[in-house]
C-alpha cells in the first residue's frame, strides 16, 4: 500500500487482524496521507494511550487525515469525535467495510448499532505486513456479560465466520508463506454456535487441520477455561501442529471475586485444566489474564490469586489493575484503592517474570523448533522468545540450540 498511509493499532489480536484488514481496504480505496487508530477500550490506560497517538499523529502529520475506530470510538464516538486533531471515527462494523474507505465517505461519525449485526463475514487477506505468523479471524462478539466488561458493547453479539472461509484465508496464507496461523475472536471457545450444525470449536479446528495439510503451525488465542469442548482438548493434547501453548482468560484465582465477576469457571476448574493437559502433553506452557484489585477483593482473595500462577503453572501472564468501565455493574460496587490495585499487579507480574525465568532456564540445553519473525529473533512452540545466532532469515521455520537464557529470552544457533 501507499507508504504514507498508517494504521496504528492498541488491543487485541483481533484488532491487529482488522487492522490489515483496514490496510487492505486503504490501499484497494487508493487513499493516501491518512492515519487510522485502531482503538481498544479494556482499561482507561489504553485510551489514553490512543488519545496520546492521535495527538502525536497530528503533530508528526499535520495534513493526514485522522480516522479513529475500535472499541473505544465504538462504544462511545462523541469524545473521539470531539477531538480537534480527529476528521472521522467509524464504528467496528465499519472498518471491515471497503465503502467506508471510498473517498467521499466522510460523515463525521459513522458508527451502527453493533448489537443489530447478526452476522460475521471472513475478510480475506493475503498476508500480515511485517509478520511472520498471520491472524485469521474465526468469532466476533460475545455474548456474556462479565461485569466488569465493556467489550461486547464494541464487539456485539457472538458471531462465528463459516468455516470454508476460514478455510480459504487460511489456505491463501498458507500459500503466500505464512508457516504459522493464530485463529482469533472475542469469545473464541464460542465458536459455531450460531452456524448451521452448531460445530465446535475443536471439530473446527480438526476439520481446517485436516483441509490445510501445508500448515504446519496452528495456535490458539485466548480460550476460556471451562468452555473448552473435549475434541479441542484432544487436539491440544495429541496433535503437533497445534502449539503447546494455551493463553487462558483466567481473571481471578478467587472463587467469590469470579461469581461476582460473573465468570463461568472456578479456581479449581483452572487447575484441573491445566492438570489435564500437562499430564498429556508434558511440554505445554499456560498463559493467562488476570486482573488485579477487582471491586471487594481483599488481601485473602488476591493471595489466591497469586498463589494461582504456581498451582495451575501459569507462565505468560498478561496482568491489568482493575480499571472501571462506565456503564459496567463493576463499577456500582466497593472498589480497592487506586494504589492497591497497582501494588497487586506488581506482584502478579512479578511472579509471571518468575514463571518466565524458570520456564527459559528449563529449555537451555535443549532444541527447538523456531519461527523467525524479524532480525533473527522468532518464537518456540512455547511461545518463547529466542534470538538466534547465524543464518535465520525472517519467516523460516528452523530448529535450534538453545544455548542460553538471560531471564527474559532465549538465545540460540541454528542447529
Amino acid at each position: 500500500m501507499s507508504s504514507t498511509n498508517d494504521v496504528i493499532t492498541f488491543g487485541c489480536r483481533l484488532n491487529a487482524y482488522e487492522s490489515e484488514v483496514m490496510r487492505g481496504h486503504a490501499e484497494a480505496a487508493g487513499l493516501e496521507d491518512a492515519v487510522f487508530i485502531n482503538t481498544c477500550a479494556v482499561t482507561s490506560e489504553a485510551e489514553r494511550q490512543a488519545r496520546q497517538a492521535i495527538r502525536r499523529a497530528r503533530r508528526e502529520r499535520p495534513s493526514a487525515r485522522i480516522v479513529v475506530t475500535g472499541c473505544a470510538a465504538q462504544i462511545d464516538p462523541a469524545p473521539w469525535a470531539a477531538m480537534p486533531e480527529v476528521d472521522q471515527v467509524i464504528g467496528n462494523t465499519e472498518k471491515m467495510d471497503p465503502a467506508s474507505f471510498i473517498r467521499g465517505a466522510n460523515a463525521r461519525i459513522a458508527v451502527n448499532d453493533i448489537m443489530a449485526v447478526r452476522e460475521q463475514a471472513g475478510h480475506m487477506l493475503a498476508g500480515f505486513e511485517g509478520r511472520a505468523r498471520a491472524f485469521v479471524q474465526v468469532q466476533q462478539g460475545c455474548d456474556h456479560r462479565c461485569t466488569f466488561c465493556i467489550i461486547p458493547f464494541g464487539r456485539g453479539n457472538s458471531r462465528s465466520v463459516p468455516l470454508g472461509d476460514v478455510v480459504a484465508e487460511a489456505r491463501r496464507l498458507v500459500g503466500n508463506g505464512y508457516q504459522e496461523l493464530v485463529l482469533t475472536g472475542v469469545d473464541l471457545t464460542s465458536y459455531g454456535a450460531d452456524l448451521p450444525g452448531q460445530p465446535t470449536l475443536g471439530q473446527a479446528v480438526r476439520r481446517l487441520l485436516a483441509a490445510v495439510p501445508d500448515l504446519p503451525r496452528l495456535r490458539l488465542s485466548s480460550l476460556d477455561p471451562v468452555e473448552i469442548d473435549s475434541e479441542l482438548e484432544d487436539l491440544i493434547a495429541t496433535e503437533p501442529r497445534v502449539m503447546p501453548h494455551l493463553h487462558l482468560s483466567v481473571q481471578a484465582g478467587d472463587d467469590m471475586i469470579l461469581k461476582r465477576m460473573k465468570r463461568r469457571h472456578l479456581r479449581d476448574d483452572v487447575i484441573k485444566l491445566t492438570r489435564r493437559l500437562k499430564e498429556r502433553r508434558s511440554e505445554i506452557v499456560f498463559g493467562a489474564d488476570i486482573i488485579a484489585g477487582f471491586p471487594t477483593e481483599t488481601d485473602a482473595m488476591f493471595q489466591r490469586s497469586l498463589d494461582l500462577v504456581d498451582e495451575a503453572g501459569l507462565t505468560w501472564l498478561h496482568v491489568f489493575p482493575y480499571s472501571p468501565r462506565p456503564g459496567t455493574p463493576a463499577t456500582q460496587m466497593p472498589q480497592v484503592d487506586g494504589a492497591v490495585r497497582r501494588e497487586r499487579a506488581a506482584c502478579l507480574r512479578a511472579a509471571g517474570a518468575e514463571a518466565v525465568t524458570r520456564h527459559l532456564a528449563g529449555a537451555v540445553g535443549a532444541s527447538a523448533r523456531v519461527l523467525i519473525e524479524t532480525d533473527g529473533a522468532g518464537r518456540t512452540e512455547t511461545y518463547a522468545p529466542v534470538s538466534i545466532e547465524g543464518e535465520a532469515p525472517d519467516g523460516a521455520l528452523l530448529v535450534a540450540d538453545i544455548i542460553r537464557s538471560d531471564g527474559e529470552r532465549l538465545f540460540g544457533r541454528a542447529a
